[in-house]
C-alpha cells in the first residue's frame, strides 16, 4: 500500500500530463520521442524491458513515439561507452540496464559505472529462473540436482553473461543453497540470452539461468520447462512455475531494471524523464505490460535510485567476495 501511495504522489507531480482515470493522456505528451538504447541483443531481459516500457509510454500518450537500438558487446560496456562518448548529441536517449551493471563494475569487466551516467529511475524487478529443454527428462530442480550429484561434469548450466556475471552468480547462489559447492558448478557463458537459448535447445547445456520474464515467454512458446524461480511464491503470470523454496532450496532474488541517460543531461530534461516514468505506473497500458511479463514494480527515482544502487553495490561486493568471484 505504501508503494502505491508513493507512486500516486509522484504521478501527481506530473499533472501536466493530465491523465484520465483510465490512464489515457488528454494533453500533448511532454516528451515527443525517446530512443531506447539496449546494451544486448534481441530477446534478452534488457530488450524486453526497454520495449515494454516504450510500449506502455506510447500507448498511454506519455511519449509521442519510441525507437529502439540494440548495441551488444563488452557485457554492456560498448553501449555505455558510446553513450558517454557521444553524450551531448544523445540527450533523447534512455539506456536500460540492471544488476549486471553493478556486478561488471565490481569485477572490472567494464570501466564505467552508474556514477558516469545520469541516473533516471529504477522501474521493475525481474525474478530469475532455471529452465530446461521441453524434451529434457529433468522436470524439477530436484531432478537437476540428482543428475548433478551423480556426475557434476555432465551437468553444464549456461547463461547469457560472462563467468562471475549475473547468470553465473544466480546459478552459484542456487546451487550453494542446495548444498553444492558453488565454485565447482560447470557454468558455460554466452554473450546474450539468444545464443544461450540456442545452446539449451541443442543439448550443449542441461539447464539455462535466465530472467523470469524471458523464461515465461519461452515456456508459453513451448520451448522450455521452468524448473525453479527465485520468487518467494508462485507468480500469477505463470503459476505453473515452482519456486526454489517450495522445492526445499532456501533462496530468493530479484533483479532490478532501470534507465540511465547521458552524463551532463540538463536537469529539466532529467526531471521530465523521471516524471514521465512515475506517471506510467498509473496507466492501464503499463499494468498490462507488467502483468504479461511477470515483473514486480520497483520504482526508485533520481537520488533515491542512486542511493539504491550504492547500497546494492556494497551488498553484491560482499556476496561476490564470499562466493569467491572477487
Amino acid at each position: 500500500m505504501t508503494i502505491l501511495l508513493t507512486r500516486r504522489g509522484l504521478a501527481a507531480c506530473a499533472a501536466a500530463f493530465a491523465l484520465s482515470l483510465g490512464g489515457v493522456a488528454q494533453a500533448e505528451p511532454k516528451i515527443g520521442s525517446v530512443h531506447f538504447l539496449i546494451p544486448g541483443g534481441a530477446g534478452g531481459g534488457w530488450d524486453g524491458t526497454a520495449r515494454g516500457v516504450g510500449e506502455a509510454l506510447t500507448r498511454a500518450g506519455l511519449v509521442g513515439n519510441a525507437s529502439f537500438e540494440n548495441m551488444s558487446g563488452g557485457g554492456g560496456g560498448k553501449a555505455m561507452t558510446w553513450l558517454i562518448d557521444n553524450a551531448r548529441s544523445n540527450y533523447n536517449v534512455l539506456m536500460v540496464n540492471s544488476t549486471p551493471m553493478i556486478i561488471r563494475g565490481l569485477n572490472g569487466e567494464v570501466d564505467q559505472t552508474f556514477r558516469d551516467l545520469t541516473n533516471i529511475a529504477g522501474v521493475v524487478g525481474d525474478y530469475a529462473a532455471l529452465v530446461v529443454n521441453t524434451d529434457s527428462p529433468i522436470n524439477s530442480f530436484g531432478d537437476l540436482k540428482a543428475a548433478y550429484d551423480a556426475n557434476p561434469n555432465q551437468v553444464a548450466i549456461g547463461g547469457g553473461s560472462v563467468p562471475g556475471g549475473m547468470d553465473h552468480l544466480i546459478t552459484s547462489m542456487i546451487m550453494q543453497a542446495s548444498g553444492a559447492d558453488p565454485l565447482a558448478v560447470k557454468y558455460i557463458p554466452y554473450d546474450t540470452g539468444g545464443p544461450a537459448m540456442a545452446a539449451l535447445l541443442s543439448g550443449e547445456i542441461k539447464a539455462l539461468s535466465t530472467g523470469l520474464s524471458e523464461a515465461i515467454e519461452l515456456a508459453r512458446a513451448g520451448e522450455v520447462k521452468i524448473i525453479g524461480i527465485t520468487a518467494t511464491e508462485r507468480v500469477p503470470a505463470y503459476p505453473d512455475a515452482p519456486t526454489f523454496r517450495e522445492q526445499g532450496v532456501d533462496m530468493e532474488f530479484v533483479n532490478w531494471r532501470g534507465f540511465f541517460a547521458a552524463p551532463g543531461l540538463p536537469e529539466d530534461q532529467a526531471a521530465a524523464y523521471r516524471e514521465t516514468i512515475a506517471a506510467m505506473y498509473e496507466t492501464e497500458a503499463w499494468e498490462e505490460v507488467r502483468a504479461r511479463n511477470g515483473w514486480v514494480n520497483i520504482h526508485n527515482s533520481g537520488p533515491e535510485f542512486t542511493a539504491f544502487l550504492e547500497k546494492q553495490e556494497a551488498e553484491m561486493k560482499a556476496l561476490m567476495t564470499k562466493l569467491g568471484f572477487l
